[in-house]
């Protein structure tokens, strides 16, 4: 066999991801507990007044509720404590069961102690407080990413808080329910100009439809998955519980591609477009290029999911 996933993984070479962003969590991470949740608090008033943010549904936010009512009604001292603890990743009772949610409850949850700050019913940032010179400057990078790039980074700041699970053993993971695909009469169907691939564009079609199902079937056993600036997922089963809990309701808008054959029958496919996610809705699109290598059946062996560098990059389609 030609390709192995690590090999796949240097299919397009030639394509500039945003390093800007785990440059920009990398330094976020270093800061101290106070400077995180400070810089949280004053990127999500800063955000707010450009970007709107989807309040989380209901079936999202079930799950934590209980811990959200627990912590709402601690004194002051004790909640700012309890935060410091997630950004912290100590090992405490409610970083134990924060890291078992998946980043849509945990997206939520943030957002909900966030309106709290505002209504002065969870301690918010003292009036007149001032970032450190650290922090102010991870501010200032934020500042300058792009607003696909800007939820990437906060996204992934809260995501990684909490105790770390790796550590915990065996544990049940917490999830919203997954969304039921969406009518067949329903459904539009993607064009994507350059590519004409049936299993590229069953991709595109089924991830926009929540058909999760239908869309796991078009990888091979062994395949693999590689999320922007992570490792790759391999096997069927850890790809599906990935679109299950991170890639709901999502829409996918591809634009243009370039189709080229590889070794021993596969085919190496680039498509670029955007993203738009259900917490900032049509105002904010991710600009994507999905990389795929499709094996001599038509199944995929890898795709990987790149924030690209720029707008530009949009029409880089170049080997």
């Amino acid at each position: 066999m030609p390709f192995t996933i690590d090999s796949a993984r240097n299919i397009f070479p030639n394509t500039l991801t945003a390093d800007s962003v785990p440059a920009t969590i990398a330094r976020f991470t270093q800061l101290s507990a106070e400077d995180q949740l400070a810089l949280i608090w004053f990127a999500y008033l800063e955000m707010g007044s450009s970007i709107t943010i989807a309040a989380p549904g209901a079936a999202s936010m079930q799950f934590a509720e209980a811990t959200m009512e627990q912590i709402r009604k601690m004194p002051f001292q004790e909640q700012s404590q309890t935060m410091c603890d997630l950004a912290n990743r100590a090992d405490t009772p409610i970083g134990r069961t924060y890291s078992t949610w998946s980043p849509n409850i945990k997206l939520g949850f943030w957002y909900r102690l966030g309106q709290w700050m505002e209504e002065g019913s969870v301690a918010p940032i003292p009036e007149g407080y001032k970032l450190s010179a650290n922090a102010a400057a991870v501010l200032q990078s934020i500042r300058t990413l792009e607003s696909g790039q800007q939820i990437t980074v906060l996204r992934n700041a809260v995501v990684d808080m909490g105790f770390d699970a790796k550590q915990m053993g065996s544990y049940t993971r917490v999830s919203e329910p997954v969304a039921p695909p969406q009518d067949m009469a329903k459904r539009s169907q993607v064009t994507i100009e350059g590519v004409t691939n049936p299993t590229v564009l069953a991709y595109m079609n089924n991830l926009n439809a929540n058909d999760f199902d239908a869309l796991i079937e078009l990888f091979t056993p062994d395949g693999a998955l590689q999320p922007p600036f992570q490792r790759p997922i391999t096997g069927k089963e850890a790809i599906l519980r990935f679109f299950q809990e991170d890639c709901q309701n999502l829409k996918l808008i591809p634009e243009r591609g370039v189709t080229e054959q590889a070794e021993d029958g596969f085919t190496q496919i680039k498509v670029t477009g955007k993203v738009q996610t259900p917490w900032f809705g049509a105002g904010v699109g991710m600009n994507i290029a999905w990389r795929f290598l499709i094996n001599p059946d038509g199944k995929i062996f890898f795709v990987a999911i790149d924030l690209l560098a720029s707008p530009k990059e949009l029409l880089n389609l170049v080997r």
